[in-house]
C-alpha cells in the first residue's frame, strides 16, 4: 500500500542554491553574504544542508547552521556561542542557541565572523 506522503515529491533543498532560490531577492542576498561571512572565518569548514537548512561541518560535525524566515535570518552557532557574545548581541532576539538579524538592517559581518572565528575554536 503505497501512502500520499509517498508518492509526494521530495521538496527538501540537495544545496545552499536550491534553498536560497525559495527566497525573494534581497533575503538571497542577505544568505549568500552569510554564507560567505562563515566560509572566510572557517576556510576548512564543510557546507551541507542539515535539517532543510544551510550549515558547515567543522571536523565532520555541523556545527553552525542558517536560514532565512519572513523577516530575519536566523544563525544557529550553538549555545556557548550565544553566551559568550551576550554583550554584543544585546540588540537582537537571541535564544539559548540561536541569534536572528533582521532583514531590514544590515548584518553584522564582523561580529558574525568573531562568533564564527569562536565556534572554529571550540570545535
Amino acid at each position: 500500500m503505497t501512502s500520499q506522503t509517498s508518492r509526494m515529491k521530495k521538496t527538501d533543498p540537495a544545496n545552499f542554491d536550491e534553498y536560497a532560490r525559495r527566497f525573494p531577492d534581497a533575503t538571497q542576498e542577505a544568505l549568500r553574504t552569510i554564507r560567505t561571512i562563515i566560509e572566510d572565518a572557517a576556510p576548512d569548514a564543510v557546507t551541507r544542508i542539515s535539517y532543510d537548512l544551510p550549515a558547515f561541518a567543522i571536523g565532520g560535525k555541523v556545527r553552525i547552521w542558517f536560514g532565512a524566515f519572513e523577516s530575519h535570518i536566523g544563525l544557529y552557532p550553538g549555545a556557548a556561542a550565544v553566551a559568550a557574545f551576550k554583550d554584543d548581541l544585546a540588540e537582537y532576539k537571541t535564544a539559548k542557541g540561536s541569534i536572528q538579524f533582521p532583514l531590514d538592517r544590515p548584518l553584522p559581518s564582523k561580529l558574525i565572523a568573531k562568533i564564527v572565528a569562536f565556534v572554529v575554536r571550540a570545535s
